[in-house]
C-alpha cells in the first residue's frame, strides 16, 4: 500500500542538500497526567524567554493551538512490515531526572501519537501513526529509549466468541 506524499516532501528525501527540515511531533496522553505532552524534533521558533524553550507550532491534534516543545531526540518512525506489529523507538536526551521520575509515576502504559511534517509545513501532515502504546523504558545517564509498540492485529481472535452448541445451536444441527 503506497502512501501520499506532497511534492516538497518528496523533493526533500530526494535532494541531498535540500533546505527542508522533517520535523517528528509526538503527542503523550496518559489518564494520570494532567496535561498532554507534546514534543517536537524540530526548535523552529523561541516560545518563551524565562525559561528558555523552543519549539513548533502545528494544529494536528492540537485544537487549542499549544506549541510542540522542542526535545534533544532522535526517532525511528513505524514501520509497514508485514511479519511483525508496527513499533517505534524514540530517544530523548535525558537532561533532567524528572522524565524518569514522570515516566516511573504511572502503572499503566502511555499513549503516543507520532506525526511528521516539514518543518516549513507544520500543518501540512506527511506521515502519521496513531494510537501506539509505551512498551519498554530502558535509560542511563545519557539517554532514555521510549519502546512503543501496537498489537498486532493477527493475535486478536475472530470471531470473538466460542462458538459452542449453546451459543450458537444452528452450527450442530
Amino acid at each position: 500500500m503506497s502512501r501520499r506524499v506532497s511534492l516538497n516532501y518528496r523533493r526533500a528525501l530526494g535532494d541531498p542538500v535540500s533546505d527542508e527540515v522533517q520535523c517528528v511531533l509526538i503527542l503523550i496522553t496518559h489518564e494520570d497526567l494532567d496535561f498532554d505532552v507534546r514534543l517536537c524534533s524540530d526548535p523552529a521558533e523561541r516560545i518563551s524567554i524565562e525559561p528558555l524553550v523552543y519549539g513548533t507550532r502545528s494544529s494536528w491534534l492540537n485544537p487549542n493551538g499549544e506549541p510542540w516543545l522542542y526535545a534533544i531526540m532522535s526517532a525511528v518512525i513505524p514501520d509497514d512490515r508485514a511479519e511483525a506489529p508496527p513499533a517505534a523507538e524514540i530517544v530523548l536526551a535525558n537532561v533532567d531526572s524528572r522524565i524518569i521520575e514522570a515516566l516511573r509515576s504511572t502503572t499503566t502504559p502511555a499513549r503516543f501519537d507520532i506525526a511528521v511534517v516539514l518543518a516549513s509545513a507544520p500543518d501540512l501532515v506527511e506521515f502519521e501513526a496513531l494510537d501506539f502504546s509505551l512498551a519498554s523504558v530502558p535509560y542511563d545517564a545519557a539517554e532514555i529509549t521510549l519502546s512503543i509498540s501496537r498489537e498486532s492485529e493477527e493475535g486478536e481472535y475472530w470471531p470473538a466468541q466460542r462458538m459452542t452448541r449453546d451459543r450458537l445451536p444452528g452450527l450442530f444441527k
